[in-house]
């Protein structure tokens, strides 16, 4: 009997989860990804539909503050830093509130994005941006309630927020021509001293070109007026690798030098225990 009322209870079990059904969300989520100039834009947010309701003034009251779409926050994340309403914003996610208007919206960028609709309690702290937007009459009805990044340039973009008869444009600017201008006038002005380094640590530990790698560590640390303890290390491996024993040694015994300055016991070691191979200790 007992085994009979287990596989009952078993059979009831996988019944109920087999059972479970499952129905489109009222507000279907939506994420969109966007490549403005050099930064990854994420918008994720939830669409209400009209459904024969009067949307502005009805469902979404004016001069109200309103969570701009359905469920969880809308969010949007910059990878970079942008500029909205003359202020910059930092990388990083944001809610995005709204208080609609007749003919002009307040648009917030909100640094809390973990509240369900509106935060309960409102800090203006937390607001990294706020700009003020026209709302612009539509000839049609948009059905569902849609946002967009239009007007796309290198340097900006406008984010859409569209639903019943009404568009409004809130203009991002992000910083793609200082970083594409620093990138260039990076590039013209030749390999940086990190640049040289990486590169010879990279052929030493790859094994390759050793004399390349010693050409390089040279340069690294000729540009760099006073070099660390951890760059001249690897000055004396590569040197010890290219059969420059001599430079080797010299360059272990800079390193402990200045890795003692540093309180670096590590690299005193690490320049010792070379030392005693080479038979210089």
């Amino acid at each position: 009997m007992k085994k009979i009322f287990l596989l009952f209870s078993a059979f009831m079990l996988t019944f109920g989860i087999q059972a479970q059904i499952e129905t489109p969300q009222p507000s279907p989520f939506q994420k969109i990804e966007q490549k403005v100039g050099l930064t990854d834009v994420t918008l994720e947010y939830s669409r209400p539909s009209m459904k024969g309701r009067i949307i502005y003034g009805g469902l979404v009251p004016y001069d109200k503050m309103w969570r701009t779409g359905a469920n969880a926050n809308t969010k949007i994340t910059f990878s970079d830093d942008v500029e909205i309403g003359g202020k910059t914003v930092k990388a990083g996610s944001y809610a995005i509130y709204t208080k609609p208007g007749t003919s002009n919206w307040e648009i917030y960028f909100y640094e809390d994005t973990t509240n369900w609709g509106t935060p309960e309690k409102w800090d203006d702290s937390k607001v990294a941006a706020q700009v003020s937007a026209a709302a612009y009459p539509m000839p049609m009805n948009i059905e569902t309630f849609t946002m967009s990044f239009d007007e796309l340039k290198n340097d900006s973009a406008m984010l859409g927020l569209l639903w019943e008869k009404t568009y409004v444009g809130v203009p991002i600017k992000f910083g793609t021509d200082k970083t594409v201008s620093e990138s260039i006038q990076r590039v013209m002005n030749g390999p940086s001293a990190n640049d040289y380094y990486s590169a010879a640590v990279y052929y030493l530990e790859a094994g390759k070109d050793i004399n390349q790698a010693k050409a390089w560590i040279d340069k690294a640390v000729e540009m760099n007026k006073e070099p660390k303890f951890w760059q001249l290390r690897q000055k004396s491996l590569i040197y010890a690798k290219a059969g420059d024993k001599k430079g080797a040694i010299e360059a272990a015994k800079k390193s402990i030098e200045l890795a003692k300055a540093a309180g670096n016991d590590d690299y005193v070691a690490l320049n010792q225990k070379s030392l005693k191979e080479w038979g210089a200790m």
